[in-house]
């Protein structure tokens, strides 16, 4: 027999997974910002423009991201924590 997960424990639940939700679609949106940017900052490069600027955004993207990424695992560390509770 399994036992059921205390009601706090099954909100608890709830919330990491929407919070793993919302961490996935950020991140994919993230990827979509840095490939635009790096896109952008190619295309100055090509006309001859100064892109200090945008590679320095490219890689203040690329840092966040990873951050995120990071942020994603410890969430789906604690879902999988959960779920073995259950």
């Amino acid at each position: 027999m399994v036992a059921a997960l205390p009601a706090d424990r099954v909100g608890e639940l709830r919330a990491e997974k929407a919070a793993l939700l919302k961490a996935e679609s950020d991140i994919e949106e993230g990827w979509k910002r840095l490939r635009s940017q790096q896109d952008l900052a190619t295309e100055l490069r090509a006309a001859g423009h100064d892109t200090a600027q945008a590679e320095r955004l490219v890689q203040l993207l690329r840092q966040t991201l990873i951050e995120w990424e990071r942020h994603r695992a410890l969430i789906e560390e604690r879902v999988a924590y959960l779920q073995r509770q259950s």
